[in-house]
């Protein structure tokens, strides 16, 4: 947690006033029992009705300045943890927005939502309560005993003795208690895994009637973050028994030895009354300590989960935030020797070489498995290559500022990912300045005009989250007009027109041909229909460029991609022109 401080930085104010307005509170309740005893010993003793009263008023007196500095620093803490987790969260997204694939790929979307909320709220409560009680609850057993030892140095004995006692019960139950909550966490993480799976996949669950099936999984693994919460709950329930049991005995062991010293005159009935009260003191403040030990242990499990985020460094960085000058000349893409491997895993592509040149039409083929999402996701650098170089523009990626990179290109991915809004807000995204004929524009080309003006709500018509109100094929068509709204030099199609039927497919290939002829389009596919027609066909076997060139060539030359097409067309349709 201490690592995190850097993070209170804005709140120093409230870390000073907070603290010290709790222990001003503090000091007024050390003084209470001394006004009991002497009320007991002279006005009760004289029956001085009005002595009474006058400590009595100022006893209120007290408490409410007590209660005004406690409020003060209730505010403190608040906007200090608040204002914390506002900041941690802030600075841990604008992290994470800098990982590339590999690193999200490593931590996973659940766990690093998980950390997000549950563990940043775990170190806000922290926070709140290291303002409000940190200081506050160690220095009521200090000040209790200093106070005790005032009254009567023998007596405070029994103080010193209990102090320490309830001190190591604490330690054990933290000692103990701590590699739970760590556990704790982590199942946290599967269970948010499960339940985002189950949830988001939900259609196919029913598809498939595996409703029982995973609602056992969750069961299973709900059942184990419950028996791990039960383990270390059984273990902090200690904590307050053990610790009453130690501050009654030294209650007991204060009254029985106090009445033998009252009887011979040592002491009087009001300080053996306030010598109660100030044990009582001690005991609520450990019981204090004993909840602050739950809470400190779980922040600290949560604040190693929100380290470690802080802790990973993104394995695609940028050099040069600089916008660098381009060769007009050269190839709009070229793959110099690439290799590339995911992490401890063998090579997914293994030396590859080609060029693109500017306003050609791409298509990359290949079966399963073969590298070809792999090798469009090198272009926007979302990965580094393992071996060799990759140029846009003749330049090495590398050198490109993410900005500039990515400017240069639309991406559409495999999975069609739409945001809450509408249809305008979403097309907007690749160019927020774009006007509503380029926007008509790029859903004609796209073959979404249509449906999205059949709707009398038009572009305004209303997205779901995921895009879940609409078709596959018109998310695939909306998630393509929005990247051709920003004019990219470079358009990546990444399997993105497989939900389209095959007359929508062809008319969206031409309407592509026809009016992006200076755009440079990257098409992947496994239909043979959707890349036969293309400039130039790359196609890939297990991470190998096994072919290149156009269909009719490929067709003859290349037994890969003879095999492809003999398995979607008849031999009389491969070469039909």
């Amino acid at each position: 947690m201490f690592r995190l401080r850097r993070f209170l930085k804005h709140y120093k104010l409230q870390l000073t006033i907070g603290p010290v307005c709790k222990l001003i509170e503090a000091i007024f309740e050390l003084f209470i029992p001394l006004i009991t005893a002497d009320i007991i010993d002279t006005g009760v003793k004289n029956n001085d009705v009005g002595y009474v009263l006058r400590q009595g008023g100022f006893m209120i007196f007290l408490g409410a300045l007590g209660l005004g500095f406690a409020l003060v620093c209730q505010k403190s803490a608040s906007i200090a943890s608040q204002g914390f987790g506002t900041e941690v969260r802030n600075a841990m997204f604008r992290h994470i927005n800098t990982f590339s694939h590999a690193e999200l790929d490593k931590i996973g979307t659940p766990s690093l939502i998980t950390r997000m909320t549950n563990d940043i709220n775990q170190l806000q409560l922290a926070v709140a309560m290291l303002i409000r009680l940190v200081i506050r609850a160690p220095f009521l057993v200090i000040g209790a005993i200093i106070m005790a030892m005032s009254i009567d140095m023998k007596m405070s004995l029994i103080f010193l003795a209990a102090s320490p006692l309830i001190a190591l019960v604490l330690f054990l139950i933290m000692y103990k208690s701590v590699p739970f909550f760590r556990k704790i966490q982590k199942k946290l993480d599967t269970v948010s895994l499960i339940s985002r799976e189950t949830l988001s996949g939900n259609r196919v669950i029913r598809a498939f009637s595996k409703q029982d099936s995973e609602q056992a999984r969750l069961e299973e693994q709900n059942n184990e973050l419950e028996q791990t919460a039960v383990a270390v709950g059984r273990i902090s329930a200690l904590l307050n028994p053990l610790t009453y049991v130690i501050a009654q005995g030294a209650i007991i062991a204060v009254v029985w030895f106090g009445a033998k010293f009252v009887s011979s005159g040592d002491l009087t009935q009001g300080e053996i009354i306030a010598l109660v009260n100030y044990m009582t003191q001690i005991l609520l403040a450990m019981i204090v300590v004993s909840n602050l030990v739950v809470i400190f242990t779980k922040a600290s499990a949560s604040a190693a989960r929100v380290n470690e985020v802080f802790d990973t460094v993104p394995s695609v960085r940028e050099i040069n935030s600089d916008e660098i000058r381009t060769d007009e000349k050269a190839p709009a893409v070229e793959f110099e020797n690439v290799s590339f491997g995911y992490a401890n895993n063998a090579y997914a592509l293994k030396n590859i070489s080609f060029t693109l040149e500017r306003g050609e039409t791409v298509g990359i083929i290949g079966g399963t498995g073969s590298g070809k999402s792999t090798l469009v996701n090198l272009v926007p650098r979302f990965y580094d290559t393992s071996e060799g170089n990759v140029f846009v523009d003749g330049a090495n990626v590398k050198d490109y500022s993410f900005k500039q990179l990515r400017g240069k290109m639309g991406i559409v991915p495999q999975n069609a990912v739409l945001f809450a809004g509408t249809v305008k807000s979403n097309m907007l995204w690749g160019n927020k300045n774009a006007s509503l004929d380029d926007i008509d524009k790029a859903l004609k080309i796209a073959q979404a005009y249509g449906f999205v003006y059949e709707n009398k709500d038009g572009l305004e018509r209303p997205v779901t989250a995921g895009g879940k109100n609409l078709s596959g094929g018109q998310k695939q068509r909306l998630t393509i007009a929005r990247s051709l709204v920003s004019k990219p030099e470079i358009l990546i199609l990444d399997d993105s027109a497989s939900a389209l039927d095959f007359a929508t497919d062809a008319a969206l290939r031409k309407s592509l041909k026809e009016e992006t002829q200076n755009m440079t389009v990257i098409m992947v596919s496994q239909r043979v229909g959707t890349v036969r027609y293309a400039d130039k066909i790359i196609v890939l076997d297990k991470g190998e460029l096994v072919g290149i060139g156009k269909h009719n060539d490929l067709f003859e030359k290349c037994s890969v991609y003879k095999e492809i097409c003999l398995s979607q067309l008849k031999a009389e349709e491969v070469l039909n022109k």
